[in-house]
């Protein structure tokens, strides 16, 4: 048994579909823990100074760790540490040596995972000192003795850029081996740590037991990625080496992505600045609605761009795979997003009461939630594919691009939120994350196509035209289905806004999907088709050692 557990962990998915999938379903769980853990936040302390508290916080150790950690690993470690792997799949120790095949590969590992510590170390421990002075910078609508708090909230969160930054090189060998069921487990543990710290040491250490759950969820995303990335012959050396060639490539690439992080860091500090101007609570409402529409760019797009970038660097040189793999994947997500987007804005005041409403969290703030919530729906299109088409630079190792078109963008959601914010309020700042998001989708995806030429466009159109006539089919079923259920249920009580969001979600589901079928949709078939062959593939290794197994 335990055998048969270790197997599934070593196993290698080579399968785009199949690998989202798997990213898909965890991102599903790790997300669900994440509404799980709003919700409890929502309900003990609602939408108010406490979490504008804790979510401004997290802004500096997230600066860090996305400038240094991100930087690194999305733009130049991943495809650079898979060009070295020579040695993917071999794990019986009699036949080969993973370690020693892959040395130059876990050499770079080594290389980075101690330049990283150092430099994570250095900052954190200069931000822990600098602390209460930063947030007078990140929150100055806070009065004096929320800063103090903040600050303290800040210092312990510190420790957590540096255990999410040893986790996330390990990830980045994880994915560059295809090992995403391990890899697609980290996010799960991390949530439960920081629900952990809600439930249990909030009561006894206050808003410090929030930031001591984070740090235990960062731990637990770490560890829990150790045990297969030695398996796969990793055995860290102590070794600094900044003229390295690998090495000195990955610093190359990561210069234009760090300062493109720097810059969509600086936009969501300007965003918690206008934030904690506002009314108490506003921040949280920004949080929240943010969280909730990252579930499906979670679930679909990111998940679905993880799993593609490999195969993506593997082709980068074969402009023809390039295309097809980008054209598929990328209408893969669509599918999916286009008609969460649909459901999203003819559901959100049910998803927003049902998630959140309870506890101390009232009527006024699920209304100002949910129209911000809308707004930010209006992007999930863009949101979700951004992530692919940022990734096809990178296949490339071109990391400028991405930095120069989306340069102008962030500046433009920052000028926006200051104007949109002025009369909408918090709404306002989801409506300029929107439109911002979409002139870079626009600017990434048009560059992409004037410098490829051949990205299939003419299947991407086709496919979105089914894929917006089903969802517009799917909406007003939804739609309808509301007021046929309504005169049945109670909605003043949890239990009846329950029933009518989940079968007028049904409904529009169950009627997109029979739209597809009508229209017939090639990526529904193929979705579907991916799972037979994995379902086939399966019962054919079922039957044991015979040659035809061994052939497939």
């Amino acid at each position: 048994m335990v055998k048969k557990i270790t197997n599934i962990f070593k196993k290698q998915i080579n399968n785009v579909t199949m690998a989202a999938t798997l990213v898909a379903v965890s991102s599903l769980a790790s997300r669900f823990l994440g509404v799980v853990r709003d919700k409890i936040l929502a309900s003990k302390f609602g939408a108010g100074e406490e979490l504008d508290i804790y979510f401004a916080a997290f802004k500096i150790p997230d600066l860090i760790y996305s400038l240094i950690v991100l930087g690194a690993l999305s733009a130049g470690f991943i495809p650079i540490f898979t060009s070295l792997i020579k040695d993917k799949n071999c794990h019986k120790k009699d036949e080969c040596n993973p370690e020693k095949n892959n040395k130059e590969a876990w050499h770079l590992a080594s290389n980075i995972i101690n330049i990283l510590v150092i430099a994570l170390s250095v900052l954190s421990v200069i931000g822990y000192f600098l602390a209460p002075y930063l947030m007078s910078i990140i929150a100055p609508g806070f009065e004096k003795s929320q800063q103090e708090v903040t600050a303290v909230l800040t210092r312990i969160m510190f420790l957590s850029p540096l255990l999410l930054g040893l986790s996330g090189i390990f990830s980045g060998i994880l994915q560059s081996f295809k090992r995403f069921i391990v890899y697609s487990l980290a996010p799960i543990f991390y949530n439960l740590g920081i629900i952990f710290g809600a439930l249990f040491l909030v009561d006894r250490f206050g808003l410090q037991g929030l930031a001591w759950g984070v740090v235990i969820g960062a731990f637990l995303h770490l560890i829990i990625q150790v045990p297969t990335v030695r398996n796969l012959g990793f055995r860290h050396k102590k070794l600094i080496d900044f003229k390295e060639k690998n090495t000195r490539k990955i610093f190359k690439m990561m210069v234009p992505r760090t300062m493109s992080l720097a810059i969509s860091q600086i936009n969501l500090v300007v965003i918690t600045i206008l934030a904690s101007t506002m009314d108490s609570g506003s921040l949280t409402i920004f949080n929240l609605a943010n969280n909730l529409q990252s579930f499906p760019v979670g679930i679909f797009g990111i998940s679905f761009a993880i799993a593609a970038f490999p195969l993506l660097s593997e082709t980068a040189k074969d402009a023809k795979k390039l295309a097809a793999n980008f054209s598929k994947t990328f209408r893969q997500i669509l599918f999916f997003i286009v008609p969460s987007t649909v459901l999203i804005i003819i559901l959100r005041a049910q998803i927003i009461r049902v998630v959140y409403g309870s506890g101390n969290f009232d009527w006024t703030d699920t209304i100002l939630t949910m129209n911000t919530l809308g707004f930010f729906a209006l992007s999930l299109f863009a949101q979700a594919t951004i992530p692919l088409l940022i990734r096809v630079f990178y296949a490339n190792e071109d990391s400028k691009t991405p930095f120069y078109l989306g340069l102008g963008s962030v500046l433009l959601n920052i000028i926006l939120s200051v104007v949109l914010s002025k009369n909408m309020g918090v709404s306002g700042l989801a409506l300029a994350f929107s439109i911002a998001s979409i002139v870079n989708f626009f600017l990434l995806f048009v560059w992409i196509y004037v410098k490829n030429g051949n990205i299939h466009l003419s299947k991407i159109i086709v496919a979105v035209a089914k894929f917006s006539i089903s969802a517009i089919f799917a909406g007003g079923a939804a739609q309808a289905t509301k007021y046929l259920v309504w005169p049945f249920i109670d909605m003043t009580k949890f239990s009846g806004v329950f029933i009518q969001l989940i079968i007028a979600g049904l409904v529009g589901g169950i009627i997109y999907l029979l739209s597809c079928y009508i229209l017939k949709n090639k990526e529904m078939i193929n979705f579907i088709n991916s799972f037979k062959r994995r379902i086939s593939f399966k019962k054919v290794n079922n039957v044991g050692d015979s040659g035809e197994a061994r052939g497939l």
